[in-house]
């Protein structure tokens, strides 16, 4: 990779890193498993990083590669394996905090690509077309992953929830 692609690289990684530690997290539930999902994102990237810049979106694309990820590394893992996180070492009694463990605890019992479609569609925003390309779904599908797995949701967490929570200022970060 030549000098002036490597600098705008490290540019684009620079200013799109949170956002995509933002997603990953929401994805995973765990700092260490996010920040492995946005390293293997990014080096995926690097590596062609010529034909991404010259496709004129690499946000979408790396949004692309980071979903695709995470399906695809769910799909794989064996269905008996259970990651399990540290106990904390001091407690925490911030209100966001706790209002982001309820949401992270429900998002974990969603299907991967139901997650996936939450996550897109809800916490990062994205329209219908965007999310299907992105998991290789149809718009219809998309549709009907995002009505299931809000009623999950819903189930797990109460409407309440799900209703102060988008009336509320979101996450910052």
């Amino acid at each position: 990779m030549r000098r002036s692609q490597r600098a705008e690289f490290e540019e684009f990684a620079l200013a799109r890193s949170a956002e995509l530690h933002r997603a990953a997290w929401l994805l995973t539930g765990d700092r260490h498993g996010a920040e492995d999902l946005v390293q293997e994102t990014l080096t995926r990237i690097y590596v062609r990083w010529g034909r991404v810049r010259a496709a004129g979106n690499p946000p979408a694309y790396a949004r692309t590669v980071l979903f695709r990820l995470f399906v695809d590394g769910r799909r794989r893992r064996s269905s008996t394996e259970r990651p399990v996180a540290e106990p904390p070492t001091t407690a925490v009694t911030d209100d966001d905090v706790a209002l982001r463990h309820s949401l992270i605890e429900a998002l974990r019992t969603l299907a991967p690509v139901d997650r996936a479609v939450v996550v897109q569609r809800y916490l990062l925003d994205q329209d219908v077309e965007s999310v299907a390309a992105d998991l290789r779904l149809t718009n219809q599908a998309v549709r009907s992953r995002s009505s299931r797995a809000l009623a999950r949701l819903r189930d797990l967490l109460g409407e309440e929830f799900l209703t102060a929570s988008t009336h509320e200022e979101g996450p910052s970060r």
